[in-house]
């Protein structure tokens, strides 16, 4: 549907504004998908970013620093996602042996086998964009990278 059609606005100021306005429409499109997926599992989008990237590092621990460069809402609290994430027994969160103001953080068995059971995000994505064909999924990540400056 025409992003025009789903707001309800005849026109914009700028190619520039409509390109703006449907970037933020559309990424608020996918994340109420993705939070579709999340409702059962009683994980947010960005709790679900964070233990990704714990799995990514095993068998290496993760900083708090690390987490927050890679995460990909760069905004969100890292350490109250943190705290959740350990409270749930999802991460586990240990002082550096080193460095007593240094956090290692590793991912716990049982938030393996949460994000096992979420695998299957991974093949519904495929199902969100089927509507453009695999050429166009290319060329559109390529210009959003373009966008960002590469």
């Amino acid at each position: 549907m025409l992003l025009e059609d789903e707001i309800q606005q005849k026109s914009f100021k700028s190619p520039q504004q409509k390109l703006a306005v449907n970037l933020l429409y559309t990424t608020n499109w996918l994340n109420n998908h993705y939070e579709k997926f999340f409702k059962n599992a009683d994980l947010t989008v960005q709790q679900y970013n964070v233990l990704r990237i714990l799995r990514g590092q095993l068998p290496n621990p993760c900083s708090l620093k690390c987490i927050k460069e890679r995460m990909l809402d760069r905004m969100s609290d890292t350490s109250r996602i943190l705290d959740k994430l350990v409270n749930k027994g999802y991460a586990i969160r240990n002082e550096c042996p080193n460095d007593r103001r240094s956090v290692n953080i590793l991912i716990s068995d049982k938030g393996l086998d949460l994000l096992k059971e979420l695998d299957f995000i991974d093949e519904a994505t495929i199902d969100i964009f089927k509507n453009l064909p695999t050429s166009q999924i290319e060329i559109l990540n390529n210009l959003l990278d373009d966008l960002r400056g590469k």
